[in-house]
């Protein structure tokens, strides 16, 4: 449905250019819920940009099914309007003078194909039907909720019967409820309709919850494109486990008998065989367990509680074992006696990276057990 082919873009600056797409490849399927997920400065922006044709890149090309929209070698640039993409933003981008309904007429009137205004009034009452607002036409912009406002730039979308839908970190400037209440709608409507979506954001968890795939993406390029479940479970890189959320890191040194040297003492972990050299073991906070286990426990160390904290349907534990400091959730009723505690790091649960990586891989690592470190 959409092919990007070695997109590449910079922005000029004081101190010469950004390069905030580096020879991007992707292909998004029809149907499929796609989402580009990252930090600031990523890339993700400007990529959906480009798609658009908000902005025009310096290389490559874009094609929407088989028609070309985007060449940089052939010099094709079909305008924004004649892409028959629709579009919402992180803003909502509502006119706060006119009523919910002229809101969704107006681009079908006033847009390149400028279709009758009954017709327009039809097709604007449909997709205010879509997102539940059917009986919202005629009240103010200004008087809707914010996540009622976002629904009607989504209708103002789907209005135009789109090829695809692109969205910009369309929730981020709602709070955390309705934020949940309008991914849920965003979520059943798409699906329902089986329409072609890309979206940006910045949350793991709203891109785990909305995606088909994700896009990991930094510093301009994609990392690691995957399923919610391979991303979190499966990560190429410590860069992208970090992306998934909460890691416990450990440095160490493989030994070719399948042990891992660490500064807590010896991990069993799987690696291939006969391999040997330094490696970071990353654990998540929820595979750790605590409790009493057998001495003879493989991966069995002993902790000093330092502090619980209770979040409702999880209690979050601070350990501390030898020189350092390791996070474990458990369930909220999870009883746990005194302060000395046996913990457990099953092995199938324990990720394994080379020590050596790059494009500052093994850095992100190191930054992120040296906070543990200094905790």
């Amino acid at each position: 449905m959409i092919r990007l082919t070695g997109l590449r873009k910079s922005f000029p600056t004081k101190g010469g250019s950004v390069q905030a797409l580096k020879s991007v490849d992707l292909a998004v399927e029809r149907g499929e819920f796609f989402v580009l997920l990252g930090p600031s400065g990523s890339g993700k922006s400007t990529l959906l940009r480009c798609v658009a044709g908000l902005e025009n890149p310096d290389a490559g090309e874009i094609l929407l099914g088989d028609r070309v929209v985007f060449s940089a070698h052939r010099g094709i640039r079909v305008p924004p309007e004649e892409r028959e993409f629709g579009m919402v933003f992180q803003s909502y981008a509502i006119w706060p003078h006119l009523a919910v309904l002229d809101n969704v007429v107006l681009p079908l009137t006033q847009g390149w194909r400028r279709i009758p205004k009954a017709v327009a009034k039809e097709k604007a009452r449909q997709a205010l039907r879509l997102v539940e607002l059917e009986g919202f036409a005629d009240r103010p912009a200004p008087l809707l909720s914010g996540g009622q406002q976002q629904r009607v730039a989504l209708a103002r979308a789907l209005a135009v019967n789109p090829s695809a839908l692109l969205m910009d970190e369309p929730l981020s400037n709602l709070d955390a409820r309705l934020r949940e209440e309008v991914r849920s709608k965003i979520k059943k409507l798409v699906k329902s309709l089986g329409i072609t979506v890309l979206y940006v954001t910045h949350d793991q968890v709203e891109a785990m919850m909305l995606a088909d795939r994700i896009a990991v993406m930094a510093e301009g390029e994609i990392l690691q494109i995957g399923s919610g479940y391979d991303l979190y479970r499966s990560p190429m890189n410590p860069r992208i486990a970090e992306s998934f959320g909460s890691m416990n890191w450990f440095r160490g040194e493989a030994t070719e008998g399948g042990g891992v040297e660490t500064e807590i003492g010896i991990f069993a972990v799987d690696v291939s065989s006969g391999a040997a050299g330094p490696v970071v073991l990353g654990v998540r906070p929820e595979d750790i367990k605590i409790g009493n286990f057998s001495q003879q426990l493989e991966n069995r160390f002993e902790g000093q509680l330092l502090s619980r904290t209770f979040i409702g349907d999880q209690t979050i534990f601070e350990l501390k074992i030898r020189d350092r400091t390791v996070t474990v959730t458990a369930m909220a009723d999870t009883e746990v006696p005194g302060t000395r505690l046996p913990v457990h790091f099953p092995r199938a649960k324990i990720i394994v990276f080379p020590g050596r990586v790059n494009s500052g891989e093994g850095a992100a690592a190191r930054v992120a057990q040296q906070k543990r470190e200094d905790s």
